[in-house]
């Protein structure tokens, strides 16, 4: 009987340091919301900057739902309050699994921890800066005659969104790589050879990532490819010794 304490013990050690590091990712995030909410309005202008550029100077964008004027703008300073609470919501994370860890694999996870918080972003930055613009300008120049464009803020705010996820989660792929390539899971050289299959694999998780048009799809499609080239390079470099040739 008096050994059931001591074992439980450890398991329920993980659990509340598991707790208290979720409490912290959580209120990491509840602060920043906190210290955007007041700015929400001029995020979602500057959100929307990439298709209001494009609308004609007789339309808008609308609200068409009662609490769409409220609701939207609070919905995105959230998503992006988490975004930019990513890498402390990651750190607590990696201290959480840290002490399971040999020293030769903490060498290789914190630069995959570092660069897979820098990719996620530059994805989101690709998506916004170079994405688009083009895929927005394309929209509103196809539009039949005598048809307005006046997009729903919230369809609108749903769209890029989605285009987010899938960029960031996309630039991954080089991690991806790398830690299959590490675990041995996977042979960089193999990958190499199904390169054909791989670049139209990129093409249908472009089409089922992105909105229904060619245009969004190439654009995810393309990076996807040279970032699993990327991967296949650094893959190389950290497969097991014992499978070098």
């Amino acid at each position: 009987m008096s050994e059931e304490p001591l074992e439980s013990q450890p398991f329920m050690a993980h659990l509340i340091e598991f707790r208290d590091r979720m409490l912290r990712a959580m209120a990491s995030v509840a602060l920043i919301f906190i210290g955007l909410f007041s700015f929400s309005n001029e995020l979602y202008l500057y959100v929307s900057e990439p298709l209001r550029q494009y609308l004609p100077e007789s339309s808008s964008m609308i609200a068409t739902d009662v609490t769409s004027p409220f609701l939207t703008p609070f919905k995105l300073t959230l998503v992006l309050s988490l975004f930019a609470a990513m890498p402390y919501v990651l750190y607590q994370v990696w201290a959480f699994v840290a002490p399971g860890l040999y020293k030769r694999e903490k060498k290789i996870v914190i630069p995959l921890f570092c660069s897979s918080v820098i990719l996620f972003y530059a994805g989101m930055a690709f998506a916004y800066y170079v994405v688009f613009p083009l895929v927005f300008m394309f929209f509103t120049s196809v539009g039949p005659e005598g048809i307005s464009i006046m997009t729903d803020i919230r369809s609108y705010l749903d769209f890029v969104l989605k285009l987010f996820f899938a960029f960031g989660i996309s630039f991954e792929i080089p991690i991806a790589v790398i830690i299959l390539s590490w675990m041995g899971a996977v042979d960089p050289e193999n990958l190499a050879k199904k390169r054909p299959y791989v670049f139209i694999l990129c093409f249908v998780f472009g089409m089922l990532l992105t909105p229904p048009d060619i245009l969004s799809q190439t654009l995810l499609a393309i990076p996807m490819w040279l970032l699993f080239e990327i991967g296949i390079m650094f893959g190389r470099l950290v497969k097991p010794k014992s499978e070098a040739s």
